[in-house]
């Protein structure tokens, strides 16, 4: 199999059973008591922004990014990510994390969080987040609390409690100034 044989293609619907499986083969029936699948259980993903890889026509790797909130601040969770087990070790995993931050860019997204090993993530542009600066709904090993600002400064407003943006608090900038009732016709000039 060659690199080239792979395509990068937005998620369709058509292509969930297969990133089901995918996720099954990678994670097994943990995946569920993780905190970020927690927060994922919130609402659904950006199916937009979230990418296959696909190989003779069939997913072979995906990534999903959600929308999120901490405080004031709003981003997108990168993951799950998964390829399949004859295709690891080949780039695909990082080539589809390098797709889903240039569309979240483009998307006008400030930052993109996940839960993953440093290693892997870091050269892909994304660093820990300090410690105690978020609130998980789950245990997690707070040096796998990574982030990468797509919009510098982005990190500083995402503090506290991690949840889906479906479930946010209104910030300052969402909630919109209830419009002005029209003076009277008697006190217009």
């Amino acid at each position: 199999m060659s690199l080239a044989d792979v395509t990068y293609v937005p998620e369709l619907a058509a292509h969930d059973h297969e990133i089901e499986d995918i996720n099954v083969e990678a994670f097994g029936p943990g995946r569920f008591a993780r905190a970020a699948y927690k927060i994922r259980e919130g609402g659904p993903h950006r199916r937009d922004l979230s990418l296959v890889a696909l190989h003779d026509g069939k997913v072979i790797a995906s990534v999903r990014l959600t929308p999120i909130a901490a405080g004031e601040g709003r981003a997108l969770l990168l993951g799950p990510l998964a390829v399949r087990p004859a295709f690891k070790n080949l780039g695909i995993g990082k080539r589809l994390v390098a797709i889903s931050l240039d569309a979240a860019r483009a998307d006008g997204a400030a930052l993109v969080v996940l839960v993953g090993d440093g290693p892997y993530y870091g050269p892909l542009g994304f660093s820990r987040i300090p410690g105690g600066q978020l609130a998980m709904p789950r245990p997690v090993d707070p040096t796998r609390l990574l982030a990468a600002e797509l919009r510098p400064g982005a990190l500083e407003a995402f503090r506290g409690e991690v949840v889906h943006a479906d479930h946010a608090q209104p910030t300052a900038e969402t909630v919109a100034a209830p419009a002005a009732e029209p003076l009277p016709e008697k006190l217009r000039a």
